[in-house]
């Protein structure tokens, strides 16, 4: 080694370190020259044994740190050699701790690359240092154990008897907290690799780490919050009795943290946290030793206590509204919670609040049991908070809720920012699940919006009223038709301003207009879908904006459901928008590791990397990291996606031209790191599919089919190779949707070959048996929410079995159905929860429908009617309605295929369908008792004694909630005409009272409404005496509802 060399090096590092940036420049160039010459490792050790200045020893300890992890391989073994020896004498004679800091990184490198075995020199000082008298040493030490241990855990693995020993000596260290803080970094690091051998020692270390965080808490409490990981790793390890045991003290240390109010925020949220995770992991734990009350009596102080003056959040400084009216709080209610009743009957506002918001999660965490045992009560208790300041179900207390939130949201002052934006967001939520239910309130809502509208001068108090009339819209759909010529009225002026500061405004009326597009009807929104593609277009070229961006491709998208012939003029440049925001990098920022960020590990030896020679270097030929990507642009890239299968899909043939193009830029971003942009992707490869069969079969030529099944052979593996390998739960249920879309679509076109029958199946079969990568978590990891999605997979993927059998011979498919029914079946038994048995015997009652539609069908069902029966007549006598309706509707459908070879069971289920009629009350199920009759009729019209039958069917027409089984009864009535016309002459008044009141309804499709009208005419031509007579004896409006449907046909 040349000596002018380190002497030389020492100056270009010394340069380096000050803040000049033309001479860091010069520096970086000499360095990228230097490290050509391999004498630059022993000098850089030179420079960091010997400089007297700590900043130069540190950034020599930096470049050999990055040189090691970029050329392990290309230093000779001689300058490793005297690395490894210079490295640990620096560190031993070092003073400063920012350069201890350093070494000790260098060291952890080194140790990736040599194992503490073919190292034994760092042995023997981490053995000396941390057992020496000397507590400075003892500190040193533990850091470079720290840094080595974290490097490489697994190398250590022969040692850890030996360190859990050492840091039982460590954690009673209560005067050296520096020491005992590296031990505990040291421990956390280790408790992921830890196995039963271990787990005595370290259960023994639990109550010693209590005591050394508390006194680290004392000298730093950002080191202690640091320190606290462990519980989280702890919680988290598969070794789960380490903790089990100690959870009671685990959890009052935590608690007493978390009451402090003399520590900083962030280790009491830390505490906070690691109680929750403690609930979530190990709530069985938790509640047998009892201790859920001292924790509720912890956190609802805190919960509850106001903000140091100046701190306020701005809602809290808005003031409550006066208290008019006392409703009392539900006392089932309070006797679960006594804390909110004090709470919400409390007059101190923040204490009242804490009430409100434990509610609000009580709704979110708790929704099963709330909507099945206390939905009136909770709903009392919120319209109590209502009148003082929710789901399908709730929409059933319309009458009471919605006039509370209507009084509430008049009553605002809409100065009050926070509590209006919260107003709206309960009337959206309230709104999206009433349907036609809201028609009573329309008025007064719309008045109320328009108004706000009219007068507001608040861009956001618009933007939250425009976002609500989209609710409105859709719920209300085509009875907003009256008001739509207002609302576009209004809504032109804000979609015409393109100043920045009311882009908000622009960019929610433009999410408005699509929902408007897709709810009030192609007749009242297509004179304006023209004028909507040239706004949209206009947009997209004048304002660069990715949010009005993502609502430019929504509303192309709506418009394409109202009036595609309107885009096909502009698909070319709608489509080159759209895949210039699919291809574009805009908010993605690619994170490099350490080294990559220093411009002089940029040279030219990197062109000539052997990365076949570094691969066995975990992660050291990568130079990327991770990616983030900002939400907007997510936003934009995953409405483009969306838009483009949409718009392809709704425009069909016109949209060949950008067919392939399209399909490349959303198959490419498959694999885009952000989950949604990948969902997306898999969304509209099955929407290309059924795009591409929409086309063949409007236009079956060769070439067409070929590109489908082109298509389908590229997007069916990827489907499924994303449902077995994705990791994010919903990228995996949109791949599983989209399977079951094309299936659908494509029926016997998706499964050309069995191998593709055999590839699906088995991929239903592993969701069924969690073994995919998105289920692949512990029993401790596995939480509510985990268990809620693993029922949403399964649910998915259950909806893929009956798609096959509709798709594929009854013979084909019957070997994967048998292996597949088990877990289905499994899920009907009584000690199941609700949703399951509802699910299972939904999918069985699919599975024998689809099994009617095919070849062979008849013969499958016959052969499973004996699995089958007996779960289904189980299922009817169930004590919830909706497994009551899926089992009925499954017999009905078993009957259906199975036809004569379920004959012997007919007296049996026409007397269980007797006997249910007679005492069911939910109006559904007995939809679908009727439905299931009819098909038994229709299968086997021998065995049922229609003199009895026939009138009870009648006796409960109208359907009234199962609209769909409509085609089933009109269907069942046109069989008998023809086979049996003396019983429909013979009960025709029954008959056109129920067909007068649907005939002219949507509640019946075309084709089933000019059937039976076909039927009703020629029972006039051929029985005039019985039809006139059963036409006068309908009241007026009925009997012109009928005749004018006659008379059109």
């Amino acid at each position: 080694m040349k000596f002018d060399m380190t002497e030389e090096l020492e100056r270009v590092l010394s340069q380096l370190t000050e803040p000049d940036g033309a001479r860091i420049k010069q520096a970086t160039a000499q360095l990228k020259a230097a490290f050509k010459d391999p004498a630059v490792i022993p000098a850089l050790c030179a420079v960091m044994r010997g400089s007297q200045k700590p900043q130069v020893r540190q950034t020599a300890a930096v470049m050999l740190r990055m040189r090691v992890m970029k050329r392990w391989k290309k230093i000779s073994p001689e300058h490793r050699e005297s690395l490894k020896a210079v490295v640990l004498e620096a560190f031993r004679q070092e003073s400063e701790h920012f350069v201890r800091h350093s070494l000790s990184q260098l060291s952890a490198v080194l140790v990736k690359h040599e194992s503490p075995e073919r190292w034994p020199a760092l042995l023997t000082v981490l053995n000396q240092s941390t057992k020496s008298p000397n507590p400075q040493d003892r500190q040193v030490g533990l850091l470079l154990l720290s840094k080595v241990v974290e490097s490489n855990p697994e190398a250590f693995r022969p040692h850890y008897r030996q360190l859990l020993q050492l840091f039982d000596t460590v954690l009673q260290d209560v005067n050296n907290p520096t020491a005992m803080y590296y031990c505990i970094l040291t421990l956390t690091t280790l408790t992921a690799y830890a196995g039963v051998a271990e787990q005595n020692l370290m259960r023994s270390l639990l109550p010693k780490l209590t005591i050394s965080i508390k006194h680290l808490i004392k000298v730093d409490q950002d080191q202690a919050g640091e320190a606290m990981e462990i519980l989280d790793e702890l919680m988290e390890s598969e070794v789960s009795p380490i903790i089990v045991p100690h959870i009671s003290e685990i959890v009052h240390f935590c608690l007493e943290i978390g009451a402090d109010n003399s520590l900083n925020d962030s280790i009491r949220v830390k505490a906070l946290s690691c109680i929750a995770s403690l609930i979530r992991l190990k709530n069985k734990a938790v509640l047998k030793q009892k201790l859920l009350s001292p924790i509720l009596q912890m956190v609802f102080p805190v919960l509850s206590a106001a903000p140091p003056p100046g701190q306020e959040d701005l809602e809290d400084q808005e003031q409550d509204m006066d208290n008019e009216g006392d409703v009392e709080s539900p006392k089932h209610f309070a006797a679960q919670l006594p804390q909110v009743q004090v709470c919400l009957s409390s007059e101190n506002p923040y204490q009242k609040k804490a009430g409100v918001v434990c509610l609000a999660m009580l709704a979110e965490g708790c929704a099963g049991y709330i909507r099945r045992k206390m939905l009136p009560f909770m709903l009392r208790t919120v319209c109590h908070s209502l009148s003082d300041t929710s789901q399908p179900d709730v929409s059933n207390y319309c009458a009471d809720v919605m006039p509370l939130l209507l009084r509430y949201l008049a009553g605002l002052n809409q100065t009050m920012t926070v509590h209006v934006s919260k107003a709206f967001y309960a009337l959206e939520n309230f709104m999206e699940n009433l349907g036609a239910e809201i028609e009573p309130y329309l008025p007064t809502l719309m008045e109320t919006m328009l108004g706000t509208l009219s007068n507001a001068e608040n861009l956001r108090i618009k933007e939250l009223v425009v976002s609500a009339i989209g609710a409105i819209a859709s719920a209300a759909k085509k009875l907003l038709v009256p008001y739509f010529p207002a609302v576009i009225e209004n809504l032109k002026g804000f979609l015409l301003d393109i100043r920045d500061e009311v882009r908000c405004l622009q960019t929610q009326s433009l999410d408005t207009l699509s929902v408007l597009a897709r709810n009030v009807g192609k007749e009242t929104f297509s004179p304006l879908a023209a004028e909507c593609v040239h706004l949209g277009l206009n947009l997209t070229n004048s304002v660069d904006d990715p949010d009005l961006r993502r609502s430019t491709y929504s509303l192309f998208s709506a418009v394409s459901t109202v009036s595609p012939e309107c885009l096909n003029p502009h698909l070319g440049s709608i489509t080159t928008a759209i895949m210039l925001t699919m291809k574009s990098t805009e908010g993605v920022t690619a994170h490099l590791e350490e080294e990559k960020q220093f411009v002089l590990l940029d040279d030219e030896e990197d062109d000539d990397l052997n990365l076949e020679e570094e691969e066995d270097i975990e992660g050291n030929d990568r130079d990327v990291s991770e990616f983030s990507v900002e939400n907007a642009y997510v936003d934009e890239k995953e409405s483009a996606c969306e838009a483009l299968g949409e718009i392809a899909f709704n425009t069909g043939a016109a949209f060949l031209p950008f067919m392939e193009s399209g399909f490349q830029e959303v198959f490419a971003l498959h694999d885009f790191p952000h989950e949604d942009v990948r969902r997306a992707s898999f969304t509209v490869m099955g929407q290309f599919c059924r795009t591409w069969h929409k086309i063949w079969k409007e236009n079956p030529t060769q070439e067409n089919h070929q590109v489908l099944q082109n298509t389908l052979s590229v997007v069916l593996p990827s489907l499924l190779e994303a449902v077995r390998k994705d990791r994010d739960h919903n990228v995996v249920i949109a791949a599983l949707e989209s399977m079951n879309g094309v299936l659908k679509a494509c029926q016997e076109e998706a499964l050309q070959s069995e191998a593709m029958l055999a590839e699906i199946s088995h991929v239903i079969r592993d969701v069924f048996k969690s073994k995919t990568a998105c289920q692949d978590v512990s029993e401790d990891e596995a939480d509510d929410c985990q268990a809620e999605y693993e029922a949403i997979l399964q649910e998915f993927a259950g909806e893929g079995i009956p798609l096959l059998a509709s798709a594929v011979p009854a013979d084909t498919f019957y070997p994967y159905l048998n292996e597949l029914l088990p877990f289905i079946m499994n899920k009907t038994k009584s000690s199941c929860t609700v949703a399951q048995r509802s699910f299972s015997l939904g999918m069985l009652a699919e599975i024998a429908h689809s099994l009617g539609l095919v070849s062979g069908g008849r013969a499958v069902a016959g052969r499973l009617s004996s699995r089958l029966l007996p779960v289904m007549v189980s299922g009817v006598r169930d004590r919830d309605p909706e497994v009551r309706n899926n089992s009925v509707f499954g017999l009905g459908a078993l009957a259906q295929a199975a036809g004569p070879l379920l004959t012997e069971s007919y007296p049996m289920l026409l007397s269980l369908f007797s006997s249910l009629l007679v005492k069911e009350s939910d109006r559904r199920v007995i939809d679908n008792i009727c439905g299931a009759l009819c098909r038994m009729i229709t299968s086997n019209a021998q065995c049922v004694p229609l003199d009895q039958v026939f009138p009870a069917l009648l006796s409960h027409l109208p359907l009234k909630k199962d609209l769909e089984e409509n085609k089933t009864v009109f269907g069942c009535l046109a069989f008998l005409y023809n086979h049996n016309p003396s019983l429909i002459v013979n009960h025709l008044k029954a008959i056109l009272s129920t067909a007068s009141l649907v005939i002219r309804t949507e509640d019946l499709d075309a084709d089933t409404r000019n059937t039976f009208l076909l039927l009703l005419r020629d029972v006039a031509q051929h029985h005039p005496q019985e039809f006139q007579g059963a036409v006068l004896s309908l009241p007026p409006k009925q009997k012109a509802t009928l005749s004018a449907a006659v008379a059109h046909l």
